[in-house]
């Protein structure tokens, strides 16, 4: 691919995004499937005008995305938060687990399509997406809403299981006959999400030295570039790139700097997001899906039943009404990167072929139907006898506050799909 034909791609994409982004922002749709879509749309797998031929061409942009949704969420997810909120977060994320990744266990062996492909859809129908989840509490202005924390707390800890199971799941389908191969590289991630953790925890005050800086050029270099470096050391630890990401985030949201570092990653968090959900757009065959239909319709109706009973548990948890539990299970039905992943794992493994376009469909309908769902659980009335947190938990950070300015109506919240005011 030539320089031109690079800058014409990346062109290319940002200008789609942003005029399907536009339309769908009149009629009131969210803009994460309207940026998928003009991926379909505009790929080598529907007729009409490619402007992407290879969708690994915008592989890096698509990464750098993923990396600053996840950097962005871990500005707003406290170490305060994990340390106040621990066992409850803990007990709502472990029942989401066991839920839908046994859930998906148990359909990946009826579909009888192989152990190792029943050990794949487990992870793929058990693990939420972080960047769709993000953006969708980003665009609906909900990060100061009370069942946003336990809504984190849970992809806090899906995301943790993932980065053990992704590391557990590769010797295996690799056809490692050795345990202690799969137990090093086990170890491996558990120790660096360990070291990033304790980082997090009580290397506060060195890290506020680190980006103590009035000139926002410099820091702006600073953390893109350490969530950047953390992301590609945590690939060669065998641990996602996006969770290393989230990490460095988690580190920072409680500098001296965090308010500033929120303002100044917004247009980059929404510039490469964007491009991020354009790339998966480009990577789906729409042609492939009938062949698969029927298994993915049975899946989207499992996680649906299971995100809804996992909601149920939660609101218990915290004690929440039926709009908070309608939010949970809604918001955290996308399924996008790490499966995604999988599927690239399977397919790096000869799997069965079928797997492919199975995850495909399957995480486009569910990226597409979650964030509609989430933005019509407002019309749920409040409960009066909901219980809510204490004010000094549910005040929303200062960047929290400012995107909540719409109180999750989407007609109220800005976008960068529509102009300055």
């Amino acid at each position: 691919m030539g320089h031109a034909d690079t800058l014409l791609a990346m062109g290319g994409a940002f200008v789609a995004a942003a005029v399907l982004a536009r339309l769908g922002n009149r009629i009131g749709l969210p803009t994460i499937p309207l940026f998928i879509l003009a991926g379909i749309l505009l790929g080598p797998h529907t007729p009409g005008y490619v402007l992407v031929e290879d969708p690994h061409e915008l592989e890096m942009l698509s990464t750098l995305g993923l990396v600053l949704l996840l950097f962005y969420l871990g500005l707003e997810f406290h170490v305060g938060d994990l340390k106040a909120g621990g066992r409850k977060m803990a007990l709502a994320g472990g029942i989401y687990l066991v839920l839908n990744v046994g859930a998906g266990l148990g359909f990946g062996f009826a579909l009888g399509w192989g152990t190792s492909e029943a050990l794949v859809l487990a992870g793929v129908l058990g693990i939420s997406s972080s960047a769709i989840v993000t953006k969708t509490l980003v665009d609906l202005g909900r990060l100061g809403d009370p069942e946003t924390k336990p809504i984190l707390g849970i992809i806090v800890v899906d995301d943790i299981f993932l980065a053990l199971y992704l590391a557990a799941l590769q010797p295996v389908l690799a056809g490692a006959d050795e345990a202690g191969t799969a137990l090093l590289q086990i170890a491996k991630a558990f120790a660096f999400l360990l070291v990033l953790g304790l980082a997090a925890r009580f290397g506060n005050r060195v890290i506020n030295r680190l980006f103590a800086t009035r000139d926002n050029e410099l820091l702006v270099i600073s953390f893109l570039g350490a969530a950047v470096l953390v992301a590609g050391v945590a690939e060669e630890f065998g641990v996602a790139d996006a969770i290393g990401a989230f990490m460095v985030g988690l580190m920072l949201g409680n500098t001296a700097s965090a308010d500033r570092i929120r303002e100044l990653v917004h247009p980059l968090r929404d510039a490469f997001g964007a491009i991020f959900f354009f790339g998966f757009g480009l990577s789906i065959d729409p042609g492939d899906l009938p062949t698969v239909l029927v298994p993915v319709l049975l899946a989207v109706a499992l996680t649906l039943a299971m995100n809804v009973l996992s909601g149920v548990c939660t609101a218990r948890i915290y004690a929440f009404g039926a709009r908070p539990a309608a939010n949970v299970a809604t918001t955290l039905l996308a399924r996008g990167e790490f499966s995604l992943i999988l599927a690239a794992m399977a397919a790096a493994a000869g799997l069965d072929d079928r797997l492919a376009p199975f995850i495909a469909g399957y995480v486009l309908i569910l990226a597409v139907l979650s964030p509609l769902l989430t933005g019509q659980t407002s019309r749920i009335p409040a409960s009066p006898t909901a219980t809510k947190e204490p004010p000094d938990d549910a005040a929303p950070t200062p960047a929290a506050s400012q995107e909540s300015s719409g109180n999750g109506n989407p007609s109220d919240r800005p976008s960068y799909a529509e102009p300055p005011a």
